[in-house]
């Protein structure tokens, strides 16, 4: 017979243990178990300053034994496909395991297929992501020598959509410190439109942009990389007016230049083939293509983007009552970030209580709540709190911090980003306390 749980949760990232913490503290739900393969926990929003030489990886891991909570249920598998008519789901080694309530939070997957040459190129040379293996990305920053330093990243869904920027202000700053950066040009290519969807924090990183002398290129969705030939391969995402152009001409005639392709234009070395723009680098950071896991994409559970189909509000699913989803594989429209989840679990929590206890869900409605804090230099910070609608929302304990204007740079937000949220985190946040 298969072990049956009362609360099924499938991930053990920080949307699964804290939704099984929360139920164990706050609710007094008994029969709770996870899903999750990994040995190792990872607070991975620390490996931007990993990849920037000023936190230790070794800091941002614990054993996932140690952060499973206490009562609950570890199911060292993985889970390969879902049984929504019986309730159950299939793992890869322990047979499958049936529930009353499902919670499905297994994070992302990257499919390199979509960028092709990207999986061979990643975390090899001068190619680095701070989403695989910041330690790599720390020695190819500290050993650059000069050249076309190109940050970029794919079309699709990432973790932190504003990641791919925040090692690029801290490398342009150590190229400074190591004496490289006079021989260095720093690109930025994004398929994105505008350097950050808030208009607060969008004028803020326009002026970092312009201090550190850096070349955004918007409109470039990522489509091939060519390790050999240190090349990446852009097709822009907009058609071109007529009479204008994506680059400079050989004379460095920058005149007749598409102003919404380039900002701050530099001349660095392109080769064009037909459509398609190859920036030559010398240093590459990207991120990796991200979807969701094939068993989720391949469900009853997904939409027709391959996330799982949830109420924007309830994060309940729309066909199954008893199923919720959060973090980063839930369909809905809003950062995926650790404090997106923050905001998520408590609304899920309270759904299951009140599902298990009155066959009914609650009032609880999630709002899109977002935030990126947004290295700019080593010391500097800005922090974009938003929601469904981009709102700037500022959380109003920050001028407890003596923060009042969390859209501008400031030390003491550094301060929280390198000290603070690490503790909230490992000691508030995986334990079940509502932060």
């Amino acid at each position: 017979m298969d072990p049956h749980y009362q609360v099924l949760i499938i991930g053990g990232g920080t949307a699964g243990i804290m939704v099984a913490a929360q139920l164990r503290k706050q609710k007094k739900i008994i029969d709770v178990a996870i899903i999750e393969p990994a040995d190792k926990h990872y607070y991975q929003p620390a490996w931007t300053l990993v990849g920037a030489g000023t936190y230790d990886f070794d800091k941002t891991a614990k054993p996932m034994g140690s952060v499973i909570p206490k009562g609950v249920k570890w199911i060292k598998d993985k889970a390969t496909k879902f049984d929504t008519v019986n309730n159950r789901v299939f793992t890869s080694v322990s047979g499958s395991v049936t529930y009353d309530f499902l919670v499905v939070a297994p994070g992302l997957a990257y499919d390199y297929d979509l960028v092709p040459g990207l999986g061979e190129a990643m975390d090899k040379g001068v190619v680095c992501s701070n989403y695989t293996d910041p330690v790599h990305t720390w020695n190819v920053i500290k050993n650059f020598k000069g050249g076309t330093a190109l940050f970029t990243q794919p079309a699709t869904p990432i973790k932190c959509g504003g990641a791919p920027q925040k090692i690029m202000y801290l490398a342009e700053s150590y190229f400074r410190k190591s004496g490289v950066r006079d021989e260095t040009e720093v690109v930025f290519a994004t398929p994105g439109t505008i350097i950050f969807g808030i208009p607060e924090i969008a004028k803020t990183l326009t002026s970092v942009v312009d201090r550190k002398d850096i070349n955004l290129r918007f409109y470039h969705r990522l489509v091939e990389v060519d390790s050999k030939r240190q090349i990446a391969w852009y097709e822009i995402g907009k058609e071109v007016q007529q009479g204008c152009t994506v680059i400079a001409d050989k004379e460095g005639d920058t005149s007749r230049l598409d102003k919404s392709l380039q900002y701050n234009y530099k001349h660095v070395k392109v080769s064009v083939d037909g459509n398609r723009y190859g920036i030559h680098y010398d240093l590459l950071h990207t991120a990796p293509p991200s979807v969701a896991p094939d068993f989720v994409k391949n469900s009853p559970l997904a939409n027709d983007s391959g996330w799982v189909d949830v109420d924007p509000g309830t994060l309940q699913h729309k066909e199954y009552p008893n199923i919720f989803s959060l973090g980063d594989v839930a369909g809905i429209p809003t950062a995926k970030t650790g404090a997106a989840i923050r905001k998520q679990v408590p609304v899920v929590v309270d759904n299951l209580d009140l599902l298990i206890r009155h066959h009914k869900i609650g009032t609880m409605s999630y709002n899109g709540y977002s935030s990126c804090p947004l290295v700019t230099d080593y010391g500097k910070m800005v922090l974009a709190e938003f929601d469904y609608k981009n709102n700037f929302t500022p959380d109003p304990k920050l001028k407890q911090m003596l923060v009042f204007d969390s859209a501008k740079e400031h030390w003491r937000l550094w301060m929280l980003k390198k000290y603070g949220l690490p503790y909230l985190y490992w000691k508030k946040m995986l334990k079940g306390k509502n932060v």
